[in-house]
């Protein structure tokens, strides 16, 4: 579908290697351990707890979020399957 996939974790880098480990992920996944910036900008990060709700956003080809899904459902590639095929179509 002409799209770039890539995870972001606020979990160590050991901990992302078995999470890659364990789902069979083929795609890279990007540290947001330090600062949890992107997480927080994203508006996602649960300050009080530390850590990210599970999220998946599709960015489309100039830069604007076409597609946001939250939550356990997030870690499911089908909707951002969907939303990319509908991105593409536009």
């Amino acid at each position: 579908m002409d799209t770039q996939v890539f995870g972001i974790s606020t979990d160590n880098t050991p901990s992302q290697k078995v999470f890659a480990e364990q789902t069979g992920a083929s795609f890279p996944i990007l540290s947001d351990f330090a600062k949890r910036n992107v997480s927080r900008e994203y508006g996602v990060l649960m300050e009080d707890r530390g850590f990210a709700n599970r999220a998946t956003f599709v960015v489309d080809k100039e830069g604007r979020i076409a597609y946001i899904e939250e939550g356990s459902s997030a870690i499911d590639p089908n909707g951002a399957e969907l939303a990319c095929s509908r991105v593409r179509k536009h």
